[in-house]
């Protein structure tokens, strides 16, 4: 099926590893023009540029303001209108803590990246679809499982992921103001084999718990989620679906399925 994706402008942030990185590769394979934006450091997308021409990287920071509109002016000026946004950038402390040893510190810093990052790139992409006018646009939030059945000792992650479902449903009722046939929808990624959970899913145990609340007994790819996304920014595809938050997490609930022995045995499977 033709996604319609060749030549769209989409803006990935959080580009250089995991989620963001495949979503990458896959809207390149799909002939669209990107800009990666990262915080710090390059990393794989180096390669990307050296094998695509329709590749621009910016770096910033999303939780600052000036740092996401001059991510926006310099996709802009390169690319011109951004027609996709894939809002994936976020963070996640790697050490669990209650609610009760929590820092405000650490609080503020997540949601500033998590949800505030988020609302800013939300601002910016608003702002180029009232400068650049067209009747189509698409913006795709990166939650989280963790915002949908929350998650114990990262209390400040899963209130930033829930967060942005509210913000979905609202702009997606704004964004139709700019681009007519504009749609919001969003992404949920139970857990998934990216650098960020990588040093957790090195625990046998971990996993275990992990696949007794899954139906499929096994972790999602970045492929997995990457795939929803793309869908989701497909004016072919998904042309009437906005408001919506997929999960992709093979149909994890909030309660054991499988005791701890049967968990494991499907993940060797395809």
């Amino acid at each position: 099926m033709d996604l319609g994706l060749q030549n769209k402008h989409v803006l990935v942030t959080g580009a250089a590893g995991g989620i963001g990185l495949e979503t990458v590769r896959m809207f390149l394979a799909e002939g669209a023009r990107i800009t990666a934006a990262y915080h710090s450091s390059l990393g794989q997308l180096q390669q990307l540029l050296n094998e695509h021409r329709r590749l621009l990287t910016v770096q910033g920071d999303i939780s600052r303001e000036e740092d996401v509109r001059g991510i926006f002016e310099e996709a802009n000026s390169h690319f011109g209108r951004v027609d996709v946004l894939v809002a994936n950038a976020g963070i996640a402390n790697e050490t669990g803590v209650g609610v009760d040893e929590m820092t405000v510190e650490q609080w503020q810093r997540t949601l500033n990246v998590n949800l505030t990052g988020a609302f800013l790139c939300a601002k910016y992409f608003f702002k180029n679809l009232k400068t650049f006018r067209d009747h189509t646009a698409a913006l795709i939030f990166v939650g989280s499982t963790a915002g949908v059945f929350g998650e114990a000792w990262h209390s400040d992650y899963a209130t930033s992921k829930a967060g942005l479902y509210g913000l979905m449903l609202s702009l997606k009722n704004e964004i139709v103001y700019l681009a007519h046939r504009g749609r919001v929808n969003m992404v949920n990624p139970g857990w998934t084999k990216t650098p960020m959970a990588e040093d957790a899913l090195k625990d046998l145990d971990m996993v275990k718990r992990i696949h007794q609340t899954i139906p499929m007994r096994k972790t999602a790819t970045t492929h997995d989620i990457a795939s929803a996304i793309v869908f989701l920014a497909s004016d072919h595809a998904a042309s009437h679906m906005s408001g919506q938050a997929i999960t992709v997490a093979g149909g994890m609930e909030g309660r054991v399925l499988y005791t701890a022995e049967e968990a494991l045995s499907w993940e060797s499977e395809p």
